[in-house]
């Protein structure tokens, strides 16, 4: 496997000269990789993802392809398929005719050029849908037509750039199944633009998480839901509770922080975390356990404010810890348990299940 398939290296890219949207980018991509850019509307994930495929070129710093320098070759020379939420189909076109598209370009004969577009349609389950129009297609149909445009010339990387953003959660769901089974099938690079977390944890064999133009990490879903490395990460990928605290005692990897009501927490130690220090404590709603066992290393009295039904899980919105917004993930079987807002219950979690980070 190759490390460096894609390889970013101190990219930046400014507009007007002054302020960046992408900032000092360093980023390898392996060979075969499913690599999903993910972060909030202006964090710089879209503009990354158009520099590679051309249609935005860095103010510094290098791209490669496969070893070779691509930050001043044209789009249409890089062999890169993209495909955008618009889908971007040709509709006085049919379904074969646009995924004969790009073959035409590239000036095939006509028997690879049928052989190839029978291929790409059986790929993604559309054969039978080739002499129709994009507008005699659902949007899920339309989306397997662009997807089955930008592998049909076999690129050594396809772009996606919220190709799901316009369909319904079901569909939304069942093309992601799709889209990362088809990866698997053909171990091509795919580089993935979302702003949905459930999504990019789903798909992903990586997951990269930017904010304000930076990378603030690049992991595995796993990594990332169990390990982030801030408190930005920490609240953007998932649901987490944020608790306020202070560093009162720090021994290697584990700590414990006194919270602004003078609870003390044991947790695990963040990278950088240091003795006396203001930190965030972090801890994920279902990690919190009801009624724990005395004794418990964590373990503290909390009062609801409000129960919320979700159908298979009951969430509560409770005050502890100096925190007036905690909140906690109970199945609905336990749902016959709770009283109404005001009442005092005791929760409790693992110190292995919250990790203090430190503050940039």
């Amino acid at each position: 496997m190759t490390e460096r398939f894609i390889a970013f290296e101190g990219v930046r890219k400014s507009y007007d000269g002054k302020s960046y949207v992408v900032r000092g980018l360093d980023l390898h991509v392996a060979q075969g990789e499913f690599l999903t850019l993910l972060g909030p509307s202006g964090s710089g994930k879209t503009t990354t993802l158009m520099m590679l495929a051309g249609f935005e070129a860095p103010t510094h710093g290098t791209i490669t392809l496969d070893g070779n320098r691509i930050d001043s070759v044209p789009p249409h020379r890089r062999n890169i398929g993209v495909v955008f939420q618009n889908y971007a189909l040709f509709p006085h076109m049919t379904v074969g005719e646009n995924v004969a598209f790009p073959l035409k370009m590239r000036r095939l004969g006509k028997a690879e050029l049928t052989e190839r577009v029978r291929r790409a349609l059986d790929m993604v389950r559309m054969a039978s849908f080739e002499t129709r129009r994009p507008n005699q297609l659902s949007g899920g149909q339309q989306q397997r037509i662009a997807l089955a445009r930008a592998l049909v010339f076999e690129p050594q990387l396809v772009l996606m750039d919220e190709p799901l953003g316009a369909l319904d959660k079901q569909l939304r769901e069942h093309m992601q199944l799709e889209i990362k089974h088809l990866h698997g099938r053909l171990g091509i690079n795919v580089v993935y633009v979302t702003h949905d977390q459930s999504e990019a944890l789903t798909m992903s064999d990586r997951v990269g998480v930017f904010n304000d133009g930076t990378l603030q990490q690049v992991a595995s879903p796993h990594a990332l839901y169990e390990t982030p490395a801030n408190p930005f990460v920490a609240t953007f990928i998932g649901e987490n509770n944020a608790i306020a605290g202070e560093v009162v005692e720090l021994s290697g990897q584990n700590c414990r922080i006194r919270t602004t009501d003078g609870s003390v927490i044991a947790a695990l130690a963040g990278e950088g975390l240091k003795q006396g220090a203001r930190t965030t404590l972090v801890l994920r709603p279902e990690r919190i356990t009801l009624s724990p066992a005395l004794g418990s290393p964590n373990c503290f009295t909390a009062k609801i404010d409000e129960l919320i039904y979700h159908g298979d899980h009951l969430r509560l919105r409770v005050r502890a810890c100096g925190c007036d917004d905690v909140r906690v993930k109970v199945p609905a079987t336990q749902a016959h348990s709770f009283q109404a807002s005001g009442a005092e219950i005791g929760i409790g979690w693992a110190p292995e299940d919250c990790r203090a980070l430190a503050l940039s």
